[in-house]
């Protein structure tokens, strides 16, 4: 059994880095519903690169690239355009929400044969990764792990306090962008895992879980990366003993998490206390 979930577990190690990353930044920032709206905008990625694939021969444009060109330009949009600021921000959440479910449906209904595998992203399929989906994590984390070293300082001060952050001169816009790409990277790495419909879930739940356990930022994340593993590996446990898809278990142990996290948090408390 071990040997059939060590590529899972690795995946789910993964992706479970990014997400107490990522998760707890989204969560101090208020901004997973721009978080979802990212990955369903992937959902556009995933059908442009199956139409390629099937109608123009570019077997190159893999999916994985398709969502990852899909989310950068969604972020990008997001943390550039006006329309997306301000009062008119959650116009532009939901309609780059809608529009990228739209074309993405769009183009499936347009690539001949049948297109059940692409469909699969919408629910995750952790169970079925490849050492090649491995590889583009791990890349994707590394590629994380550099932005948050580089702009650190910066992307604090835009998660706190993006107005105090402008008043002190930084530069709001640039490190708006660093988080808005880090999200990005973060959204495409967990719709392998969970699926678009369920990484604003991963994303938020360990981190609220990891907010009511641990007080410093860093510690918070720390919590946030291994509560989001276990709920991963708790998803595939359940899965493989219930013959389901894992990342509904995986949200529901990772919603027990945010449930528990709260008593658990004031013993703690009240201990420290005494």
């Amino acid at each position: 059994m071990l040997s059939v979930l060590a590529l899972p577990l690795l995946a789910s190690l993964l992706a479970a880095l990014a997400c107490g990353a990522i998760g707890t930044l989204c969560v101090v920032r208020h901004s997973t519903y721009a978080a979802g709206a990212v990955s369903h905008a992937c959902f556009a990625g995933l059908g442009l690169a199956h139409w390629c694939a099937a109608v123009l021969g570019l077997d190159w444009f893999s999916p994985t690239l398709g969502a990852l060109l899909a989310a950068v330009g969604a972020a990008l949009f997001l943390a550039l355009a006006p329309a997306a600021r301000g009062a008119r921000g959650d116009g532009a959440l939901s309609a780059v929400w809608a529009v990228g479910m739209a074309i993405g449906l769009a183009f499936l209904s347009a690539t001949p044969g049948y297109q059940g595998d692409l469909l699969g992203y919408l629910f995750g399929s952790v169970l079925f990764v490849a050492p090649a989906d491995i590889a583009a994590m791990a890349a994707f984390d590394l590629a994380l792990a550099l932005a948050l070293a580089l702009f650190w300082r910066g992307i604090l001060a835009v998660s706190f306090n993006e107005r105090l952050a402008a008043l002190r001169g930084a530069p709001v816009r640039l490190h708006s962008c660093v988080l808005s790409l880090a999200t990005a990277l973060a959204v495409v790495l967990l719709v392998r895992a969970v699926g678009i419909v369920l990484v604003v879930a991963l994303l938020a739940l360990p981190a609220i879980a990891a907010r009511r356990l641990a007080r410093r930022l860093l510690p918070t994340m720390a919590v946030a990366a291994l509560l989001a593993f276990l709920a991963l590996a708790a998803g595939l446990l359940l899965a493989w003993r219930l013959d389901c898809q894992p990342s509904a278990p995986t949200v529901l142990v990772a919603a027990a998490f945010a449930l528990l996290a709260r008593p658990c948090g004031r013993l703690t408390r009240r201990a420290r206390g005494c």
